[in-house]
Order: structure tokens, then C-alpha cells, then sequence
């Protein structure tokens, strides 16, 4: 057996706490990687040892095959746990952990191999009896040639990544006119987040569910599966929603998936954990979609229903341990539902966001688990990618689950970076979602959910809260007659008064403290009376017109971020005196967010269309269109290819046509 006592951790954030966590419960020793961004990051305390990459270059760093073996020979780790992403799927690492005495915790090159392009892993699956979905690759064909082959299969096609997944590389093209420009980004973005630019081109099945089937498999010849995972709520064909078991689903069907998957696994000779990817119609007609040969980010769902460790009996299998249960031992168990949160702005296409974490605090939910890769500091770079954390619930049956969750969702604390914590809880919540009356296309269909939340109602009541707060604050912080109310004078004449802004809204608060703890307030000419319950550092309980509500609050700067039974706020404190804003550039295109330059789609002079793509930028290993916000000619470019751009710089500047000129007067 390949025993072996410290592993080291090729990859960051939760899923490298999540291993960690394994390897404490087995005793085994641990080592991190940490590129620059992560030196404080919590998952580089909590190993053992961790060793410096240095900045995070593209190439390097986790994905740089001798720099990782480097750091297991200088750290006498003997195994090397890849987690899920950079290099957990690529076939040449395994080989050169095993070529350097070490063991790799996932299955043998070979398998990998197999597996590595959708191309090869449809023709196996075929060879087996799984069903597969019509398609070609493109590799070796001229750009005619792919179009004729595309045409033949018959619009829409879905244009996707051959070597890597999780949406990257992929593209639905709907129109023929479209085809091009969208394999030339999704070639681009395949090279980017998989260093292999090859494509695949596939039909588009309609109204599919993205179900995948978790299989275990040891040394010894034995195959398991470990049920299904509904995949199906997805933004970009990236996952946001994930649960156990599918609400479409019956016995039958799990049977015939599940036995499919373990077909695909024996033929390949596989060995631990991995993920056999379906979409099935609405008929239950399933069709091979890919193998993931590593474990999967929404994991955790399956340990909740099974009662399984899904990490531990990873290791357990790389040390050549038998699996300690046949398929007939395996039960399902109530329900459970994953949904990532990502520092994303869902009302903006979702925008990846940057920034510090200020406050990080989850709620102690019964039947609720996160699975984090930050806390309170962290920062969120535009280095990797901008997930979070996993919130986790599970239940006795889906409705209690979806409750769980959306409980847990409700009372996170969490401020710093915008982030889709309300759009989960918008999906949660739809009625056909509750129904498991969904596809692949539930977020495309209901235009609803986008609708950004008009936050003027709850911003009110939390700007009197945290106006109250910081008045109260004062007081207890003063160094003489603390006890008199905050603004008092012998004949009072006008109120205290503070502004905040929140999103778009502006809100002023004024307020005067009449009786003990009693106040009058008005925000935004709106009038409350109430009483201050109590205040301590942490937040302050108020009466505000008979209603009594706890409101707790966190101060960074300017901001005030409030939480309450209500939702959540982001208020910053306006100055009393503002200083003069910075002059704009007229015309001027500016990044959405820190990025780096892919490519320049127009030149100086050029005519340019309200809507036309200008610019496109690379942000947490996706691509992002910059287009032009009206029709006119391009005055200037001011970026080039491969350059390092901050959020609001000027990329481009084009001077409006007249009569947009003339409309904007």
C-alpha cells in the first residue's frame, strides 16, 4: 500500500481547507502553495508548512508542474492532493508525481488522458453504450469547414472548451452570422483557463437539466456511484445552484445514470473519485456531456445526503485502501442544496467585484455548513476565481432544505465586495424553482430575477439606525457629560442631521433626542418617533413607531453596512463639505473592473454602433465586453493588447455622433 504522511495542497482557498480538514481527521502532516495575493489568506495558517510562489504570473505559480514538485521534495511531502481547477485534470502532473516518488490523490494519468478532451471521452462513452450528443472537434479544420459541419448539425450549436469545464471556453451560438466571433472567444478563453485552444462544437439540446453522477472507485476493482447531483441553475454555464437529490429524477432513471457511469469509469480503468456529467431532455432521454476526473466543487451536497466523506475516501483509496461499502450499502437521505456565492453584481451581468472583505460572519443555522476560503480582511483579487464560499443546508425534505438555506443567506453578514447573496435568495424563493419546475435555462427565462432591488425602503429605516448608532456611539466614547444627549443645547433649535448614500438613493436623516432614550426623526422628510432600547458596540436595538428591530452594524471608513431582520445596507457617510468632483474624460470608455487587455476590436477613426464591442478584458479567467455606449467615431484608444487595466480607466474615447451629441443636451 502507498502509504504516505504529508500532503501537499496544489491549490487555495476552501478547497484547500476542506482538504486540510481531511487530512487532520487521518493525521496526516499538510502543506500549502500561496501565491502573493493569498500571504494572509486563512487557508495558508492553517497548514502545516506553505511554501511562496511569488506573484500570481499566468503559467506559473499552480499551474507550473516543476515548481509544485519542487515545493513536495522541499517540504518532504510524499502525496500531492490537487483539489478541483488549475491542474487537478491535467494528466502530465499526475505522471510527474508519480515519476517523482509521489502520490498523486486522484486517479492514473491514464484515465486522465481518456477523459482529458470531450472529444476522446464521447468516443469511449460511444464504445460503451452511453448515449452521446452529436458533434465534431475542430481541430485540423478550416473555418469553412466548421461552419458547413456546424450547418449540417443544425443551429443552435454550443461551441465549448475540449480540454476544461466550468463554463469557460463555451458559447451558445443561436444564428450562423454569429459563429465566428464566438469561436474565436471561446478559442481564446480555452487557451487562457486550459492552455489548449481546442474546441468542440455539439447540438444544443433544448430544455436541458444538467444532472452528474458522483462515482468512487478503488485499486481492487471496485465501482461505485454515489447518486445524482441537479446541476441545472447555472449563469453562464457556471453552477450556482447545486442539490441532492434531483427533483426530477425517479428510481429508474438514477438506476440506468448511475449504471451508466459506472460503465464509463470501469472502461477507463478509473481509480477515486470523479463526476460523470449528463444533460438529460425533458423526456429523460440522458446524453453524455463529460468526466470530471477530479472532485467537485458542489461535493459537499452528496456527503450531506449519504453521510460519506468524500476527501477522506480519497485519501484513504490513494493509500490503496479498499471502498468500505458495496452499491447496495449506499442510501439517499433527505435532501440538500448548495448555492455559491461569488463577489459578483448579479444586476450588472454579473460584474466579477474586488475589494476587502470588511466583515465576514456566518449564522449558526442547525443543518447548515460553509465551506469558505475567506474571512473577515480577506482580499478578492482579480488573480482567481471569484467564488466565496459554498453554503451548504440540508434537510428532511427539499422544502426544509431550501428553508435552511435561504435562512442561512438571509442572516450572512457579509460586506466589502458586492456579491449575489440576494439573486440566490430570489431563485430560492421563485415558485418554480420550489416547484423543481427547471432547466438550464430557469435564469434566462424569468427576466424578473434581474430586476435590481430597490433598496430605498430598507436603506430608510437603516440610515436612521445607523445615524442613532453613531450619536449613541459618541456619547459613550465622550471624555465629559457622556450622559447628555448627543447635540444638546439649552433652547434646541434644529436637528442633528447626517446623509448617506446607499446604491443610487440619498438619504437624510434628521433627529433629536427629546426624553431620556426617546428621539424625533425624519429621513428624506418622512417623520418616526421611537426610543433607543439599548446600543453596545456591536449594533443598537430601536423602537421606531411601536416596531422594535435589532440592527447590528460594522463601520469601515465612511461606511456604515447595516444588517437587520429587513436585509442589508451599505451606507456611506457624505461629507458635510464634499470635495470637488475629478474631471471626466468626455467620451471616455472605462474598465468595469481591474483586468487585463485580450484584445482591441477597433481602431482610430473608426465608425462605431451604440452597443459595439470596443474592447474585450480578462477578469477572474473570464472574458468581458466593453462596447460602446453610443453610436460615433473613436477618438482615441488608449490601452493595448496584454496591458494591466484598474476599475474606471479610460480604454477607449469616442466622440458621439451629432445626434447623440445633440440628444445628450
Amino acid at each position: 500500500m502507498a502509504r504516505f504522511h504529508k500532503v501537499l495542497v496544489a491549490n487555495r482557498g476552501e478547497i484547500a481547507r476542506r482538504i486540510f480538514r481531511a487530512c487532520r481527521q487521518l493525521g496526516l502532516k499538510t502543506v500549502a502553495l500561496f501565491a502573493d495575493p493569498d500571504r494572509e489568506a486563512p487557508f495558508v495558517r492553517e497548514a502545516d508548512e506553505a511554501v511562496a510562489l511569488g506573484p500570481p504570473i499566468t503559467g506559473q505559480g499552480f499551474l507550473a508542474i516543476e515548481t509544485i514538485i519542487s515545493a513536495a521534495r522541499r517540504t518532504g511531502a510524499d502525496a500531492i492532493h490537487p483539489g478541483y481547477g488549475f491542474l487537478a485534470e491535467n494528466a502530465d502532473f499526475a505522471q510527474a508525481c508519480a515519476d517523482a516518488g509521489l502520490v498523486f490523490v486522484g486517479p492514473p494519468p491514464s484515465a486522465i488522458r481518456a477523459m482529458g478532451t470531450k472529444i476522446e471521452a464521447k468516443q469511449i462513452a460511444a464504445k460503451v453504450g452511453v448515449p452521446v450528443i452529436p458533434g465534431f472537434a475542430t481541430r485540423n479544420l478550416t473555418e469553412i469547414t466548421v461552419m458547413e459541419r456546424a450547418r449540417e448539425i443544425g443551429f443552435p450549436v454550443l461551441v465549448k472548451a475540449s480540454a476544461g469545464g466550468g463554463g469557460k471556453g463555451m458559447r451558445l451560438v443561436e444564428r450562423p452570422e454569429d459563429f465566428g466571433a464566438a469561436l474565436a472567444a471561446a478559442g481564446r478563453e480555452a487557451q487562457s483557463a486550459f492552455g489548449d485552444p481546442e474546441l468542440l462544437v455539439e447540438r444544443y439540446i433544448e430544455r436541458p437539466r444538467h444532472i452528474e453522477i458522483q462515482v468512487l472507485a478503488d485499486e481492487h476493482g471496485n465501482v461505485v456511484h454515489v447518486f445524482e447531483r441537479e446541476c441545472s441553475i447555472q449563469r453562464r454555464y457556471q453552477k450556482i445552484l447545486e442539490e441532492s437529490p434531483s427533483p426530477f429524477l425517479d428510481d429508474l432513471l438514477r438506476e440506468r445514470m448511475g449504471a451508466a457511469a459506472v460503465a464509463l469509469a470501469k472502461a477507463i480503468g478509473y481509480v477515486n473519485a470523479g463526476t460523470v456529467e449528463f444533460v438529460v431532455d425533458p423526456n429523460g432521454a440522458f446524453y453524455f456531456l463529460e468526466m470530471n476526473t477530479r472532485l467537485q466543487v458542489e461535493h459537499p451536497v452528496t456527503e450531506e445526503v449519504t453521510g460519506l466523506d468524500l476527501v477522506l475516501l480519497q485519501l484513504e483509496i490513494a493509500q490503496g485502501a479498499p471502498l468500505p461499502f458495496a452499491q447496495e450499502d449506499l442510501l439517499l437521505r433527505g435532501h440538500a442544496i448548495e448555492a455559491r456565492l461569488y463577489a459578483e453584481d448579479p444586476w450588472h451581468d454579473f460584474l466579477p467585484s474586488t475589494g476587502t472583505i470588511v466583515c465576514w460572519e456566518p449564522a449558526d443555522i442547525p443543518g447548515v455548513r460553509y465551506e469558505g476560503g475567506v474571512e473577515t480582511g480577506s482580499a478578492v483579487t482579480i488573480h482567481y476565481d471569484p467564488m466565496l464560499a459554498k453554503i451548504i443546508a440540508r434537510g428532511t425534505s427539499r422544502g426544509e432544505a431550501i428553508r435552511r438555506l435561504s435562512r442561512a443567506l438571509e442572516q450572512l453578514r457579509i460586506h466589502g465586495v458586492t456579491c449575489n447573496r440576494d439573486f440566490l435568495l430570489r431563485v430560492l424563493q421563485h415558485e418554480q424553482f420550489q416547484a423543481g419546475n427547471f432547466d438550464t435555462h430557469f435564469l434566462s427565462r424569468h427576466p424578473e430575477l434581474f430586476v435590481p432591488p430597490d433598496h430605498k425602503a430598507v436603506g430608510s429605516v437603516h440610515a436612521l439606525a445607523a445615524a442613532l448608532w453613531d450619536q449613541t456611539r459618541r456619547r459613550q466614547e465622550a471624555k465629559v457629560l457622556a450622559s447628555i444627549p448627543s447635540g444638546w443645547r439649552n433652547n434646541p433649535s434644529q436637528r442633528q442631521w447626517v446623509e448617506y448614500r446607499c446604491g443610487d438613493s440619498l438619504f437624510r436623516v434628521e433627529y433629536r433626542m427629546v426624553r431620556g432614550q426617546q428621539f424625533n426623526a425624519s429621513v428624506n422628510g418622512q417623520g418616526h418617533t421611537g426610543e433607543i432600547v439599548f446600543a453596545d458596540e456591536s449594533g443598537i436595538a430601536l423602537e421606531i413607531d411601536s416596531v422594535r428591530r435589532h440592527y447590528l452594524l460594522h463601520v469601515a471608513g465612511a461606511m456604515r453596512y447595516v444588517d437587520s431582520v429587513l436585509g442589508h445596507s451599505a451606507l456611506e457617510e457624505l461629507p458635510r463639505f464634499p470635495a470637488p468632483e475629478m474631471e471626466t474624460v468626455r467620451g471616455g470608455c472605462t474598465a468595469p473592473m481591474p483586468g487585463r487587455i485580450v484584445a482591441l476590436r477597433v481602431e482610430p477613426g473608426q465608425s462605431v454602433e451604440r452597443g459595439q464591442v470596443l474592447v474585450v478584458l480578462e477578469a477572474m479567467k473570464m472574458e468581458h465586453e466593453v462596447v460602446a455606449p453610443f453610436s460615433g467615431r473613436v477618438q482615441e484608444i488608449l490601452v493595448e493588447p496584454g496591458q494591466q487595466v484598474e476599475a474606471g480607466m479610460v480604454l477607449v474615447v469616442v466622440e458621439p455622433a451629432e445626434n447623440e451629441a445633440a440628444a445628450s443636451k
